[in-house]
């Protein structure tokens, strides 16, 4: 079990999905939660339930794709609990135009590549000069673990594969501050963006659409798994592992008390 009694959390789109999975998760374990999102319904919401738990969150309303929106949140974040984020996750995502990339409206990438990459890297610029200076901090940035192509999801899956590249040099250049940056892949779970891939139907292709239909109706990944991972790697268990994609499905509980081989867990992974 994992306690992180009052240390400040950070979490992007932490008004649904995922995101709010895992700011719910951490703020059950005591963590100070700072519940960084868009829209202000879907953060009083988020807000409710955890004060409903006995946790501790502050509803920081912001746009990730706007630097100095985010260094303002992480600011309020240290007025309110008096130190900096310790942990920072990357959850804020949108999946953007769904078919052929020769079919798609140009005027639709700058979205997906705002929210999704730019938006993880002001929230990493935000946050890491006080890890720094603290020698202390950890980086979750949601992202995809499969090798495999994607066809109809171009643009989401490029952004996703920028984001463990990024997440690989970054971690190299913190990595004697003792500061760790890792990817998360939280495998098919039911979000919103399900329902988007229903809605696009044809478009998603025949194996994505089957796929959503089964999360929709199982619920995809359990949440319990999810935060399970995040915490081991916002946890001190998880100091000697930086630079990695860790996916729910792998056995990553016989990393507690191993080392890591130098390309276990990196962006061109072996398909089992």
């Amino acid at each position: 079990m994992y306690f992180f009694k009052a240390v400040p959390v950070l979490v992007t789109g932490a008004g649904r999905g995922i995101g709010k999975r895992l700011a719910i998760g951490f703020a059950a374990r005591g963590a100070r939660v700072g519940l960084l999102a868009r829209s202000k319904a879907e953060l009083d919401l988020c807000h409710l339930e955890i004060e409903h738990q006995g946790g501790s969150a502050l509803r920081l309303r912001a746009d990730t794709s706007d630097y100095e929106q985010v260094t303002a949140a992480v600011e309020r974040m240290r007025v309110q609990f008096g130190s900096h984020p310790n942990v920072l996750i990357c959850a804020a995502a949108v999946l953007g135009q769904v078919g052929p990339f020769a079919e798609s409206n140009p005027k639709g990438w700058s979205e997906v590549i705002q929210t999704n990459l730019t938006g993880a890297l002001n929230a990493c610029r935000a946050v890491l000069p006080n890890m720094l200076e603290g020698r202390s901090g950890k980086i979750i940035v949601l992202a995809g673990g499969s090798p495999a192509a994607r066809p109809n999801f171009a643009l989401h899956e490029a952004t996703k594969s920028a984001l463990i590249r990024f997440v690989e040099i970054l971690s190299e250049e913190v990595n004697d501050r003792n500061v760790q940056v890792n990817c998360l892949a939280p495998g098919g779970t039911y979000t919103h963006m399900t329902d988007q891939i229903l809605a696009a139907g044809e478009r998603a292709g025949w194996e994505e659409i089957e796929e959503a239909r089964q999360i929709r109706m199982t619920g995809g990944i359990a949440a319990e798994k999810q935060i399970e991972l995040a915490l081991f790697l916002a946890s001190q268990q998880s100091n000697h592992i930086s630079g990695r994609v860790l996916n729910v499905h792998d056995d990553w509980k016989k990393l507690k008390d191993k080392a890591m081989q130098p390309d276990m867990y990196r962006l061109r992974r072996v398909q089992r």
